[in-house]
């Protein structure tokens, strides 16, 4: 074969993809340094060439993410029914057999007898742990169907909460909360957390929450397994707990159907909502934190703009009480009464269910598994696995979270997470605020500054030594010796000042004294028994 040929066959092998201009302004960062010759003001040449370097390495990125954007389905799956039917026509029967082969693997039930069960998904959406009241708890790969662990703690199971990884869960029996690891043995027992009903993970702050039978709420931190806080919230029995994904703040349902918010910097609650005028059922929070559903025992659930604390945003009226709520990333609601599951597309003009399913047994827990389409269930007699289009997240960021991370890749995670731990002290109810600055604060330590800085300092009365030897007793040398003097001498009094508390052209104020009227002359006047 000719040589030409064969480089031109190489040639359109190897080349890439042309692009669109377009998709290279969807993604374009802007205009970059001047670097042409005549008209860069840069004229050092090692400088010149690490900015051509690191321009180039910027549209390479430019380029290979618009070439990506192929790879992203930006319309999300969901089911669309014939003219003159619904969707809630559709059973997960059906659903099952019409979908590909990986995606039919997904749907399935366990049939146990220890229940009523909770579940609980990673954060990758990988791992599922589930716990039966009667004891029984197990956590395994659910894609793949291999267990990791399983055993029964021969205690009731009130609660289970992954760690943030999936080699650690946390497990709250009668009394204590206990932490095992992905075999099965116990880690720690934390006697601290007592009669604990709930637990919930915050993973940037590495905390593990708890709300207890008798109110207490406590906040663990399992990177260096110290306590941060606990207090009683005077709520007694928490039943209804869930957490603000955005701003790691606890929403608690009561009894008087108000929604409080709790952080540990704060014994009393920053935020209450007065959702119902009865005992608050179920209650969760969008992924995003924009949305709150709450739902009472009279068959009402209304989604809140938790951003703004105003009205309700939807309100859906149900057959029966609501019992358990979840959200999932693609704003997904689904319900659960008694037995009967529905499921609310995000929509506005979307009233009416989604899908509809009916287990044998009543739902006791209920989550939506991340970057996958599908919901999680625990009933009384066991656990079943549902398929919900469009639910899930399609396009994941696998720095953030990755479904097929390895055992290195898990390692390095949890390294960089550690390192970007965020402290509990920067919890609070508008998570931007951390980021603005403090004026008031600022303008008095900026004035505190200068009036520490701008003392004048005593005068020095320096005579330099005479030296005879040739070049040591320069006027240069003098100057140096005599600046280097003041400044130890300012330094000296800024510490003097800060020692004793005082500021410069500050008055003492009395402070006004209690008025008597007729007897004010038989009160002691001090200033006038200091003059004696």
């Amino acid at each position: 074969m000719d040589a030409n040929k064969m480089k031109r066959r190489n040639f359109r092998r190897y080349s890439k993809v042309p692009i669109s201009k377009e998709q290279l302004e969807k993604y374009d960062k802007g205009t970059g340094i001047n670097l042409k010759p005549g008209t860069s003001t840069i004229k050092n040449k090692l400088i010149k060439h690490k900015l051509k370097r690191k321009e180039r390495l910027i549209d390479n990125a430019i380029k290979d993410t618009a070439r990506t954007e192929l790879l992203l389905t930006e319309e999300y799956g969901c089911l669309e029914a014939d003219p003159g039917e619904t969707t809630l026509q559709y059973k997960q029967t059906q659903i099952a057999n019409n979908v590909d082969i990986t995606s039919a693997t997904k749907h399935f039930t366990l049939n146990l007898q220890f229940g009523p069960y909770y579940i609980k998904y990673t954060r990758n959406g990988r791992h599922l742990l589930l716990g039966g009241r009667q004891g029984h708890v197990a956590a395994f790969d659910w894609v793949t169907k291999k267990l990791a662990c399983e055993m029964n703690v021969m205690e009731s199971v009130h609660d289970i909460s992954w760690l943030h990884v999936e080699t650690m869960y946390a497990v709250a029996q009668k009394d204590w909360v206990y932490i095992y690891d992905n075999v099965g043995i116990e880690l720690h027992c934390l006697k601290s957390m007592y009669k604990v009903n709930k637990l919930e993970f915050l993973p940037y702050h590495f905390l593990l929450a708890s709300g207890s039978r008798q109110g207490y709420l406590s906040w663990l931190d399992v990177s260096i397994g110290k306590f941060i806080s606990t207090f009683n919230s005077k709520l007694g029995n928490i039943v209804v707990m869930t957490q603000n994904p955005s701003n790691a703040v606890l929403c608690v349902g009561d009894i008087k159907g108000v929604v409080s918010m709790w952080s540990p910097n704060s014994t009393k609650p920053l935020a209450k909502m007065l959702c119902h005028t009865q005992p608050v059922s179920a209650c969760t929070v969008h992924p995003h934190g924009t949305y709150m559903a709450t739902g009472c025992a009279g068959g009402y659930v209304k989604v809140w703009d938790i951003r703004q604390l105003a009205g309700p945003v939807h309100n859906y009226h149900t057959r029966s009480a609501v019992h358990r709520l979840s959200y999932s990333q693609r704003g997904h609601l689904a319900m659960s009464m008694g037995n009967v599951v529905e499921i609310y597309r995000p929509s506005e003009d979307e009233t009416k269910a989604y899908l509809r399913h009916r287990p044998s047994w009543p739902v006791t827990s209920m989550q939506f598994c991340p970057y996958e389409d599908v919901l999680g269930i625990g009933t009384r007699g066991g656990i079943s696995s549902l398929l919900v289009p469009g639910s899930g997240e399609a396009n994941y960021d696998a720095y953030e979270n990755n479904p097929f991370q390895t055992k290195e890749q898990r390692r390095e995670a949890e390294v960089k997470a550690l390192l970007d731990k965020i402290q509990p002290e920067l919890i609070s109810l508008d998570p931007i605020s951390i980021t603005e600055v403090d004026v008031p604060t600022l303008q008095d330590k900026v004035e505190a500054k200068k009036k520490l800085l701008y003392l004048k300092p005593k005068n020095i009365d320096f005579k330099p030594r005479r030296t005879k030897a040739k070049g040591k007793g320069g006027t240069a040398k003098v100057i140096k010796t005599k600046k280097i003097l003041k400044d130890l001498s300012k330094k000296e009094t800024i510490d003097i000042l800060r020692q004793a508390d005082i500021r410069p052209d500050t008055k003492k104020i009395e402070k006004p004294q209690k008025d008597y009227g007729v007897l004010n002359r038989f009160v002691s006047n001090p200033s006038k028994n200091r003059n004696k």
